[in-house]
């Protein structure tokens, strides 16, 4: 059992009262549908789906985020094991894929995108929240890369800091229709303080 998945699930309950949660319910707000999430963690996100979603298929890697987050499934949300770069699901069948804070973490973010759009229906929609390489050359993006070159992965589970997340949805064929730069918090602190709130189409 992951040590670090019991201190993200903890972690994830402190932060979701710190402003995480705010951003969440924005990434669920409009999503309908058949929905697939992508690393869906301790379960955080299942709450903020409203009513016009018909399914969730809650995909998560690690036993223990998945046991977490069955516990806040509801009917309408099946947790299944399974990686980004090769979900358990049928071609096109989703109206949604959300992803929320994951792309950072995963082993190919090329073939976790292509996956994307592969179990997306023609004009589905891709959700993102994900923390970004800084939008400005200065010092924060130094250290992000230095963090990223040295301790950070292997202190968080495989997380990346200075991962220009927005250039590879874009190279792998999606039209932004919503691209919103924020920060979280409100003034970067940490290395991966700089987000991205984003709705992106599935190419055709």
């Amino acid at each position: 059992m992951s040590i670090f998945a019991r201190l993200f699930a903890a972690g994830a309950d402190l932060a979701e009262g710190r402003g995480l949660g705010k951003l969440r319910a924005k990434l669920a707000a409009g999503v309908e549908g058949v929905v697939v999430e992508v690393g869906a963690g301790a379960g955080h996100s299942l709450s903020h789906y409203g009513p016009e979603v018909s399914e969730v298929i809650a995909i998560e890697p690690d036993p223990y985020l998945r046991s977490v987050a069955a516990q806040r499934a509801t009917e309408r949300v099946r947790v299944v094991e399974g990686a980004a770069e090769d979900l358990p699901v049928a071609d096109g069948v989703a109206d949604a894929v959300v992803f929320s804070l994951v792309l950072c973490s995963v082993n190919d973010q090329a073939a976790a995108l292509a996956e994307a759009a592969r179990v997306l229906k023609p004009g589905g929609r891709l959700h993102l929240l994900e923390h970004v390489v800084s939008p400005s050359i200065g010092p924060l993006r130094s250290v992000q890369r230095a963090l990223d070159a040295t301790v950070w992965p292997r202190m968080f589970g495989g997380c990346h800091c200075a991962r220009d997340t927005v250039a590879a949805v874009e190279a792998a064929g999606f039209t932004w229709h919503v691209l919103e730069p924020r920060n979280y918090p409100e003034r970067p602190r940490l290395p991966v303080s700089p987000h991205v709130y984003a709705v992106a189409t599935r190419p055709s």
